[in-house]
């Protein structure tokens, strides 16, 4: 009876310790059994030939990064914080900004990867340019506060509305002070967008997701929010980037990954790939 119980207890501390390592939020990455280091990257959207230059430039540290894509920007931080992948890459500093906000994720940024510019994308069977748009037109935008916000300032950039001063770089549709033209604007999950625009008579969708859909803003926008830093003083804040847990940010090898970005074969990538959709910001 006592060798059972001895047995029955070591089974349900070693239970409660595999619960316990299992709820942490923590994990680490893969090794495969040729010693192969597999990082998990959670992204979004279809625009990923950096990655595979920087998977060449990792080979010979034995590290592979493996995607992991999202239909959505909700789940690649949930995903993150709760170890189900090891890094994302998909989202600016606002956005991430806000959702360990809203959420209270233990995430955090460790190195930049793009700018991916918001731009109006007109249908073309209703509108050429901007000055075209007239009372009743319905202009989609992203539903998140922090895209909302940013497409409602470069609505008001491109002379359509006015918002409240005093609610800075996110303004939501309740802080519209003027129509200039009245318009109908839907809200609607991001990567959606582009499949509304049919219906609408413009869109704002940033590069990511216009380059998924087959849009460039050098050849498709009618209007481009402005990513100078000297010029607009939020660009800072609209850098996409890499995250990690927060008690992974010292983590060897994820440094290694960043390192593999920030070289001048991953902007050549990407200045090659996108043809000007985004922008390199380190």
């Amino acid at each position: 009876m006592k060798k059972s119980f001895i047995t029955v207890l070591g089974l349900t501390l070693a239970l409660a310790l595999g619960l316990t390592a299992c709820s942490s939020g923590t994990s680490e990455e893969t090794t495969t059994e040729d010693g192969k280091t597999i990082v998990k990257v959670g992204v979004v959207g279809e625009y990923n030939a950096q990655w595979d230059t920087v998977n060449e430039l990792l080979a010979d540290d034995g590290i592979e990064v493996e995607l992991v894509k999202f239909t959505d920007y909700a789940a690649p931080n949930r995903a993150l914080n709760d170890g189900e992948i090891d890094l994302n890459a998909f989202q600016h500093k606002a956005f991430l900004a806000n959702d360990v906000q809203q959420n209270g994720y233990e995430i955090e940024a460790i190195g930049d990867t793009i700018i991916a510019p918001l731009s109006i994308y007109n249908n073309k069977d209703k509108i050429s340019s901007v000055e075209e748009i007239k009372d009743g037109d319905i202009i989609a935008i992203p539903s998140d506060l922090t895209n909302g916000g940013r497409a409602l300032k470069l609505l008001e950039k491109a002379g359509l509305i006015e918002c409240d001063p005093a609610k800075g770089y996110v303004p939501t549709k309740a802080d519209i002070t003027k129509y200039n033209v009245q318009i109908e604007i839907l809200e609607a999950e991001s990567a959606t967008l582009a499949n509304l625009l049919p219906d609408c008579t413009a869109a704002l969708i940033n590069g990511g997701n216009a380059f998924t859909a087959g849009l460039n803003p050098a050849n498709d926008a009618i209007f481009t929010e402005d990513v100078n830093p000297e010029t607009n003083e939020a660009t800072p804040d609209l850098i996409n980037v890499i995250a990690a847990r927060s008690a992974d940010v010292d983590n060897e090898v994820y440094k290694k990954v960043v390192d593999a970005y920030h070289t001048e074969e991953v902007r050549q990538t990407i200045e090659e790939a996108y043809q000007g959709a985004f922008i390199c910001a380190w």
